[in-house]
Order: structure tokens, then sequence, then C-alpha cells
């Protein structure tokens, strides 16, 4: 079979480009090494995990927040195995949604381990042990990441876990360690927490989300530790042991002798993932790989072989499934002949906790450093009459405008829906709104989203209304 194009991946890059592609009139084939499509956004990141996080927070209202409400519930407990049995069923769901598009746009669908035997012939090695060769004209590497488990934490699926086992746990854990306190971590600590186990963080630097907004880390901690959850910062581990029923988890602080060991059910390693580029056959290639091990790509996102690109996890920038799908599509037009854009700056960012993060556009760190003179407004959401009425007040929104335009430069929201917030931000600062642009627009009552009012308003003249 010969192609226009064939993607080797079908995450949210690999698919949504092999779409885009068609749509395009491109002959288009996608192969993917697992047997169902999606990637680890689909099957074992994102869509399980926010599964899972809505049954834990279902949970938690009714443990927590309920009586308060008139609602009274007795004999409350957790069914484990039906949570992970729904979390399983979306996933499946989803996942033929994407089978049903691949099929809408014509899109021939390969499963085997794609890898390149010249940069125009790909080999498909099958699990059955068969091979198949394609032909294409160009490609897009689209093969994603994996966790990072160095050789001191001892990963062995059972006691020592990534993200794709603690999708799986059947029992809630009594204690649970998690190394490492960015997105991943947080977000799956947080389902555990709320489902009785205790947390405990062990984080190399002194702030949890480190590359977000500093109020957005002193907000969410707050938040986090009021669930239960205990921080230790500028700690390091230095080893991990497993047995049977649990593990032993040395730390040490970065600086000075303070030495212990947690005792835990799990440790879940989430201190990041890397690109996944092994067997592919890049070495018959011209392709080049850097010293973090992304494939190296020029604005285009084109490779140093020119007819192969590469999008999402596998090339520099944020690990995200939307930016992936931004990629996939700026490669599939631009081999279409058109003239597409990619704003990294405003792509957002989000951490699925209760409250939940967001964030787009620069911090106040980053303004701060490139000496960008700005103003701030902030609106706390118990101001909000929305966030009483539904117990949700912890949180602010935080809007970022530059001193002398007003010009917005970043958006950043802890609380609840903040992962929804987000995209008025987006859309504001696509079109280089002001942060007056905002305040003059109206926002329904009672909601959410009239705290990025208010705070806009404080930062065009310190004028908040409800506050």
């Amino acid at each position: 079979m010969s192609y226009d194009l064939v993607v080797i991946g079908s995450g949210p890059g690999g698919y949504v480009a092999a779409i885009r592609a068609a749509q395009l009139g491109m002959k288009t084939a996608i192969i993917e090494k697992y047997n169902s499509l999606g990637g680890t956004c689909l099957n074992v990141g994102c869509i399980p995990s926010k599964a899972l996080l809505d049954s834990s927070e279902h949970y938690h209202a009714a443990e927590k927040n309920f009586e308060e409400h008139g609602i009274k519930i007795s004999s409350l407990k957790v069914d484990m195995p039906q949570m992970i049995k729904r979390k399983d069923g979306v996933v499946e769901q989803t996942v033929q949604g994407i089978d049903y598009l691949m099929k809408k746009n014509k899109i021939d669908v390969y499963h085997g381990m794609g890898s390149y035997v010249d940069a125009h012939k790909i080999k498909i090695s099958k699990s059955d042990g068969s091979e198949e060769f394609i032909e294409t004209k160009k490609s897009i590497i689209a093969t994603g990441s994996k966790p990072v488990t160095p050789d001191a934490f001892n990963y062995d699926k059972k006691r020592v876990i990534t993200s794709t086992e603690a999708l799986n746990i059947t029992s809630v854990p009594k204690r649970m360690v998690i190394i490492g306190a960015g997105v991943i971590g947080l977000e799956l600590g947080s389902v555990f927490a709320r489902l009785g186990a205790e947390i405990e963080v062990v984080e190399y630097l002194d702030r949890i989300i480190a590359g977000m907004d500093s109020d957005c880390s002193k907000e969410l901690m707050r938040s986090l530790k009021k669930l239960g959850f205990k921080f230790h910062l500028n700690h390091m581990v230095t080893g991990v042991k497993s047995g049977k029923s649990g593990v032993k988890v040395d730390v040490k602080a970065r600086e000075g002798e303070n030495a212990f060991t947690l005792d835990a059910d799990y440790c879940l390693v989430a201190i990041g993932r890397r690109p996944y580029t092994e067997g592919l056959g890049l070495e018959n290639t011209k392709v080049v790989l850097d010293d973090k091990g992304r494939v190296e790509v020029n604005d285009h996102l084109q490779t140093a072989e020119p007819d192969i690109y590469a999008v999402g996890d596998v090339i520099r920038g944020a690990m995200l499934a939307h930016k992936a799908e931004e990629e996939g599509t700026l490669v599939a037009e631009i081999l279409a002949g058109q003239k597409p854009h990619i704003d990294y700056n405003l792509i957002p960012g989000v951490v699925y906790t209760w409250p939940e993060v967001a964030s787009v556009g620069k911090t106040e760190e980053e303004l701060k450093s490139a000496q960008v003179p700005y103003k701030v407004g902030k609106f706390p959401y118990k101001a909000l009459g929305r966030a009483r009425a539904s117990m949700d007040v912890a949180g602010m929104v935080k809007i970022l405008a530059h001193k002398d335009t007003d010009e917005i430069l970043g958006m950043h929201i802890v609380g609840a829906r903040a992962a929804d917030m987000i995209a008025e931000g987006v859309i504001a600062m696509e079109f280089r709104a002001s942060a007056e642009d905002i305040a003059r627009s109206s926002h329904a009552h009672p909601t959410y989203t009239e705290a990025v009012r208010e705070a806009a308003l404080m930062a065009t003249a310190d004028r908040a209304i409800h506050i």
C-alpha cells in the first residue's frame, strides 16, 4: 500500500493529524502499537484519570458536604471495583469513538510496531510475529511519552507504580507516598485522599506545581492540606524498597542531614515523562534526537529528514494532549499548502484537582524575570455568590496585564470549574484583549466566571464591585 501520509501513534496528536489530513484530501494511514487507539491520553492518562477524579469527588462531597445541603446518607462506603469498572467503560466508549472517526474519514488503521526502513518505507511488526510494509510520501512521528522511572526507585508495577498502575488499584490504600508534586501526582493523590488514603508527597523543589504561577501553588497547597495531604518540599528520594504488602521510601532533605523513611502501601512515581522513540528505526533516517531524547524539529515541526515530521510529547514543549492536537493539525495543514500557526504562549495548562487549577500566558515570576511592567488583579472565590451556593469557596482568579497598555499577559485560576473558565483567558489573549475589555463585558450572574470580570476590574483600576 502507498499513502500520502502515515502517522505513527494514535494519541491526540496522531489521530487528530490523521483526521485533518484526510479532511484535506490526503490518503492517510495510522499505525498503533497497541490494540486500542487513543494513546496514553485516552487509555491510561487524561480520560481514565478524570473519570476517577469525578467519582472520588462525588464520594467526598457525599461524605463531607451533603449533610450541610440537607441530604442525609447512611452507610456510605467506597466500591472501588465499581469505580474502576465505570472508568473502564468511559475509556472503552471514548476509544470506540476514535475507531468510528477513523472509519468515517476513511483512514486505514494498522496495529503493530511501526519502524522506518527508510524515509518513505515503514515496516509494521504485528503481535502475531508477521510483518507488513507500506510506502508513504510523508509521515508524522506521534509516539508520545512514557513515565520516568529511575533505577533507584525499583519500579515493579506492583507496589512501586506509575500513573498507569494507579488507575487500576481495586482497593483504597491506607497510605501512599507520591514522588513528585506535579500535575499527575497531585491529581492521582487527590483521588485516593478523597477516598480516605493518607497521602505524603516528596518534592525536590520548594513548591508544588512549580511551572505555574506561585499564587496558584499556594492556593492549591492550602486546599490539599485541608484534604489531608502532607508535603515534604525541598526533599529528595534516595531509594525505594518494596515488599509483598508495602514499600519503604528513603527520603533526605536537599540541604542538611535530615533523613527519614516513609512506610506506605504504594509508592507512586510521578516525576515526569520522557519521549518514546524506541524501536522506530530512526537510525535508518536523518531524524535527530536532542540531549533529552526528543525528536528535533524546526518551526514547521519538520525533522532533519524533510518528509518526516513529529508532534506531541515526542518533541519539545509541554506534554499536553491539546498541544499535541494543535501540532497535528498544523502539520496536516502545512502539508496541504496552508499557512497555519501555533502561539505556544496561549496553550493553557490545567490541574484537575478540586479546586482545579488553570493557567494561560505568563506567570508573575516570568514577567518579573523579563522586566516587563505589569499590574495584577485578583479576586477570591469566597466573594462569589455562586461559589457560596455550591460550597466551593476555595480559590481565586488572577489577571496579569501590561502596566502601560493594559493588554492581558496572563490569567491564572484556582477554583471550581477553572479548567473550563480558562478558555475565556485564551480567547481574550488570542485577540490581544485588555483587562478593561473583559471588565466591560457582561458576565451572567450568578456564575464562577464573574470572578474573571472582577479580577479584570481590579487589574484595570482597582475597582472590583464585590470586594
